[in-house]
């Protein structure tokens, strides 16, 4: 009986590694593709939570500001040398916090939100300031003020932790400050002989705030509902 040699059928040892390698490929591809689409939806949701926490903070500035309590001429004067201050002040300045430079608003408005569970109404100091914070790795955030009238005696305002925070991560919060023509001021004391003890027409509040591995900017102009004119 003659038998005759078939033909093997089995992988050669070159075939096996190609076929290792291709399969490598294609899951390191796949793989990829889904670690790029992770980190896509994160930094989407990252970037959508700094947004939606400057929209909410730059929305409570403007019902603040539209709430802007002003004394307007006869009620005001401008002060003598040795008269307190104004209680109802447009007061916009620089100050540091840390090693960087921001702006502080104060200024008076009706609408007081009461942190306590009585019901309050009244005319409010109140002030958007940054705060350096957090150990042992630092942030700014976004704090505001709200203090009913009487204010403390001697007008000069104080931080509390109790002040409740608005936004965190901030890189930049700056105020640009628009007088009735127009003009751009980066600050603004309405007790000031300077600007003849008017109030701001309308400023620009601008916001940055940092994510994981990229920044948000954001900004919105607001205008004053009322203003007092100039001195002359």
């Amino acid at each position: 009986m003659i038998f005759s040699a078939g033909k093997y059928n089995g992988f050669t040892l070159i075939e096996i590694l190609i076929a290792v390698f291709i399969f490598s490929v294609v899951m390191s591809t796949i793989f990829g593709t889904f670690n790029a689409v992770i980190s896509r939806t994160d930094a989407i949701k990252n970037g959508m939570g700094g947004y939606e926490m400057a929209r909410t903070c730059l929305n409570r500035i403007a019902l603040d500001l539209n709430a802007i309590y002003i004394d307007q001429k006869p009620l005001y004067h401008p002060p003598d040398f040795d008269d307190p201050p104004d209680p109802y002040r447009f007061v916009g300045k620089e100050t540091f916090a840390g090693n960087k430079n921001f702006s502080q608003l104060r200024f008076a408005s009706t609408d007081h939100l009461s942190m306590t569970r009585n019901a309050e109404n009244g005319i409010a100091e109140i002030v958007y300031y940054v705060k350096e914070q957090g150990y042992p790795e630092s942030e700014f955030v976004l704090k505001r003020s709200d203090t009913l009238y009487p204010y403390d005696e001697d007008y000069e305002f104080e931080e509390k932790d109790s002040d409740p925070l608005l936004c965190e991560d901030i890189e930049e919060f700056s105020i640009i400050y628009f007088d009735k023509e127009g003009n751009e001021y980066e600050k603004w004391d309405s007790e000031s002989d300077f600007l003849k003890y008017a109030t701001p027409r309308a400023l620009k509040v601008k916001l940055k705030i940092k994510s994981i591995d990229s920044s948000y900017t954001f900004d919105t102009k607001i205008a004053l509902p009322v203003y007092r004119q100039k001195f002359e």
